[in-house]
């Protein structure tokens, strides 16, 4: 379905404002057309705006919990950062709704686990609508291939089995920069694993957990098995702590931040659950002396612009080969000015929407701030955009070194800094000083070269020659501070799948 339910960064209409022959009007938790006055401000709640081609029906404000829509005591809103638009409030969940939800999962989870296995940019919205699908799919025709083993043993009167099965309720909490195939990457798995599942979306984002409900009871899931709790940054910390607390709740899968992973790793320790952690990342791009300057430009384009620098394998640090260096930024200044366009994400030709919120552009705008002031130069951009308190330009910045907070600090915002090297050693050396590792890009023509320092980068997955690397067939994560297991691929379903030896006697 190409229909952007990532609502954060789309050009949306205010609040009350009508798209041809339709009105909006709350019922049963949703929206649909309805006559008489668009609403006023004093209507807003159970309301969400309406956009040109969104299907009405999938734009719920509501928690999704045991296969119903229910409200919540409180609401809260959800803003468009490239307009200021409010978009809709929707329900604000604490820890009971959060604890029924679990309940609901794992009530659902008796049964399901017997079922065999018979702001961005409209363009990159369409394209992550796709992407999303795709985890549907390939998850769907995992779900076949969930083989035991047979382990043959010295003793004539036994046999030795190996099952796989499901873990149980699984927590899923993603966050807004991907905020559905973040989701079906999670859920896909662990529903063809027979898992049930009870997803905390970002505040941000909630609308795309919410639409993927109504899609699931359209598809017949059963009740119970797909629940969706959002609720407000201000309950975030107390519903995290209850879902990941629960007893019934057997696995905790998280997108986010290092610091609330480890916070996440507290709450499970306690009872020992399950996890997978795919955390923070601060990928390095290097470009040696025999690379091709257009294939590099192409792929630190695709690898740092990509959503507006707001994704966790996004190129962190540029470092160029002093040979290369000088023809490299030239190149990638150029190709910045031509090719990134800022933008309201409806519009055409946009390539760059807003960042979340004023305070991603202010933390781009300290590191700016900080490498400048430590000698570095600003090739192009280097503040904010005209457009609005959320819109940075995309900026180039070149005679980086390594004290600067850009090379250190997880940046997700349009900032390129590039620190210039010598030899290969000291890149890699370079590359893997810091604690975390989810990816790592290189360009080379060296084949020799190419082996070295694909195995010696100390991240989870490697680009060579490849700006873009995430596939739904690919094992997805990281190392170090970056994350435990696997998303995506056939490694990603046994995540949720426990192993279970039989010993078979008496033959």
């Amino acid at each position: 379905m190409a229909t952007c339910f990532w609502l954060r960064s789309c050009g949306a209409r205010r609040l009350g404002s009508t798209f041809p022959g339709c009105r909006l009007h709350p019922r049963a938790g949703g929206l649909v057309p309805a006559p008489g006055p668009a609403p006023g401000p004093a209507q807003l709640r159970g309301y969400a705006g309406g956009l040109p081609g969104l299907s009405a029906a999938l734009l719920r404000t509501d928690s999704f919990v045991g296969g119903r829509w229910l409200p919540a005591a409180a609401t809260f809103p959800v803003q468009d950062p490239a307009s200021g638009a409010a978009l809709g409030m929707v329900a604000d969940c604490g820890v009971s709704e959060a604890r029924a939800a679990v309940r609901a999962a794992y009530e659902a989870f008796c049964s399901w686990r017997e079922v065999s296995a018979k702001g961005k940019p409209l363009k990159e919205a369409h394209g992550e609508i796709l992407y999303s699908a795709f985890f549907l799919e390939w998850f769907s025709e995992e779900a076949r291939r969930v083989y035991g083993d047979i382990i043959y043993t010295p003793a004539k009167d036994k046999r030795a089995l190996v099952l796989k099965q499901p873990v149980g309720v699984a927590a899923v909490i993603t966050p807004w920069n991907f905020p559905s195939a973040m989701i079906t990457r999670k859920v896909g798995a662990a529903l063809a694993a027979g898992c049930t599942v009870v997803v905390k979306p970002a505040e941000d984002t909630p609308f795309s957990a919410l639409a993927l409900a109504e899609l699931a009871s359209q598809a017949g899931i059963p009740p119970g098995v797909y629940n969706v709790i959002p609720c407000s940054r201000k309950n975030a910390k107390e519903v995290g702590e209850a879902i990941c607390t629960d007893p019934l709740v057997s696995k905790i899968s998280f997108t986010g931040s290092t610091t609330t992973g480890k916070i996440l790793l507290h709450h499970a320790a306690n009872s020992v659950k399950r996890v997978s952690m795919e955390l923070g990342g601060l990928a390095p791009f290097i470009v040696f002396d025999s690379a091709n300057v257009d294939q590099a430009v192409a792929g630190a384009l695709a690898s740092k612009f990509r959503n507006t620098g707001q994704t966790c394998v996004c190129s962190n640090r540029f470092l160029v080969q002093r040979g290369i260096h000088d023809a490299f930024v030239k190149a990638f200044a150029e190709a910045m000015k031509k090719n990134l366009h800022v933008g309201n994400g409806f519009e055409e030709g946009t390539t760059q929407g807003p960042l979340i919120n004023e305070k991603a552009v202010e933390k781009v705008e300290k590191q700016v701030n900080d490498a400048v002031s430590k000698g570095a130069t600003i090739v192009t951009g280097g503040k904010r955009h005209h457009l609005g308190k959320n819109f940075f330009e995309p900026t180039l910045l070149s005679n980086v070194t390594q004290d600067m907070l850009c090379t250190h600090e997880e940046t997700f915002g349009p900032l390129a800094p590039v620190i210039k090297f010598d030899t290969e050693e000291e890149a890699i050396a370079i590359a893997n000083a810091t604690d975390v590792g989810l990816a790592g890009y290189f360009y080379s023509q060296d084949p020799a070269q190419i082996w070295r320092v694909a195995e010696q980068l100390e991240v989870g997955m490697v680009g060579v020659n490849e700006g873009l690397i995430s596939s739904v067939e690919c094992p997805f994560g990281g190392v170090k501070q970056s994350g435990l297991g696997r998303e995506g691929s056939k490694y990603g379903i046994d995540e949720y799948l426990e192993l279970k030896y039989v010993c078979y006697g008496g033959l």
